[in-house]
């Protein structure tokens, strides 16, 4: 299956787009996609690891599944003072 992931702050920038379309298995999890998104979006690697995932406005476990038509998004650690 192929996902859209919304991306915000420093992703965003990183990526230079709103979003990333990745290719998944049927039944994947978070923590495949987060592999996912490294191996396919290279210039995400350092962000993913400590980045939040929400799937459907709810922030979910790296053993959540990914389900098909859901709305994801990578909220990276946010800084500042």
């Amino acid at each position: 299956m192929k996902v859209k992931v919304k991306l915000f702050a420093v992703a965003k920038q990183l990526a230079g787009s709103e979003t990333v379309s990745v290719e998944l298995p049927d039944d994947a999890t978070v923590l495949v996609l987060r592999d996912a998104i490294s191996d396919q979006h290279v210039q995400l690697r350092d962000v993913i690891q400590r980045a939040m995932i929400a799937i459907d406005t709810e922030y979910v476990r790296n053993d959540a599944a990914v389900p098909v038509d859901s709305e994801i998004a990578l909220i990276p650690p946010v800084s500042g003072g």
